[in-house]
């Protein structure tokens, strides 16, 4: 089953995840909010907010800090994906190619495990470049909830 982002804007979730559910949330970084993420957490590396650096870098261009980009995941889990009571347990992230503000990219969520007896469920997290369906980011996510996961 593929439940779309729509779906959780317009619907309050009653039904439990099931293995291979999927959910897909688009999104972009602007650039005024890679400057404002670099000032908020400090990271400034020329290669996120310095252009003639980043344009003379190996990417090409300045990319998006990779923490902030995986802000994406926490956003769906506190806001979209189950959360009332949403936990996160763990999350791990593999950069495969970089992020770049002002373009459109998919966050896609996939139930990969239930661990229901514990109120469980893991999640594969990836996140596409919309346009050319690049894999950029992927990894995975346990979350706990007691509402929703459970036997």
């Amino acid at each position: 089953m593929t439940i779309h982002k729509y779906y959780y804007q317009t619907t309050t979730l009653t039904m439990k995840p099931q293995l291979n559910d999927t959910f897909e949330y688009d999104f972009s970084f602007s650039w005024e909010q890679v400057l404002k993420y670099a000032e908020l957490s400090g990271d400034t590396n020329p290669v996120h907010v310095t252009e003639t650096y980043g344009n003379d870098s190996i990417f090409g261009k300045c990319i998006v800090h990779g923490y902030y980009s995986i802000s994406i995941f926490s956003k769906v889990y506190g806001t979209m994906l189950y959360p009332d009571g949403h936990i996160l347990i763990s999350q791990s992230a593999k950069y495969v190619k970089p992020v770049f503000a002002d373009e459109v990219y998919t966050a896609v969520f996939t139930v990969t495990e239930l661990l229901l007896d514990r109120n469980r469920v893991r999640y594969r997290n990836e996140i596409i470049n919309k346009q050319t369906g690049e894999l950029k980011v992927t990894g995975e996510a346990i979350l706990m909830n007691k509402k929703y996961y459970q036997p």
